[in-house]
């Protein structure tokens, strides 16, 4: 087995960080996420890990079926949380763009796992740059087929990442944007 993986552990803490750096004030973080993925437990573990070290309260919504995502979403408002962190999962994939739909008509900042959440709308994403690793699979797809094991290649981690804000999303949910919070992102949709 060979192949490549988007999902990292360790951008959990960077995604707290740049949620604080957005929302100052912030106290309680609403997670979403799929148990039933299996690296999703480390994800959410560093994301537990990371709300900590900030002091906040992180309330922990559980999702394996689209209805579970609704479900949440009507939960959600009862902890009121000052944002919502996705951990990037095929279900929350697949449904990103209700997700996204959902937590603006909450008004609740969110910050996402990749770059299509905020081109569908959401606030934030910070993640790997999924097109790099598109490439990197054609590159492990060129190796096989010229005779290489897939045993033989490793699993890769992504090596590439991108930060994403979308100031419509902002504007609609009535939120500034800190400028130190603008500068350090890579794409700014406007």
């Amino acid at each position: 087995v060979t192949g490549l993986s988007a999902v990292l552990a360790d951008l959990s803490g960077k995604r707290v960080e740049i949620l604080r750096e957005t929302l100052p004030k912030m106290t309680r973080l609403a997670t979403l996420w799929d148990p039933s993925v299996r690296l999703a437990g480390p994800v959410f573990k560093e994301t537990s890990l990371a709300a900590q070290a900030l002091s906040l309260r992180l309330h922990s919504f559980e999702v394996k079926t689209a209805q579970d995502i609704e479900n949440a979403f009507a939960d959600i408002p009862k902890v009121r949380p000052n944002a919502l962190l996705v951990i990037l999962s095929p279900l929350v994939t697949l449904h990103s763009k209700r997700i996204v739909e959902m937590a603006l008509k909450q008004r609740l900042p969110g910050m996402y796992p990749t770059r299509q959440f905020a081109e569908e709308g959401g606030l934030m994403a910070y993640g790997p740059l999924i097109g790099d690793l598109y490439r990197r699979a054609a590159t492990n797809v060129d190796k096989i087929l010229k005779g290489a094991k897939p045993a033989d290649l490793p699993i890769e981690q992504p090596t590439k990442f991108e930060f994403i804000v979308n100031l419509k999303a902002a504007k609609q949910i009535g939120l500034t944007i800190p400028s130190n919070v603008l500068v350090g992102a890579d794409k700014v949709i406007k």
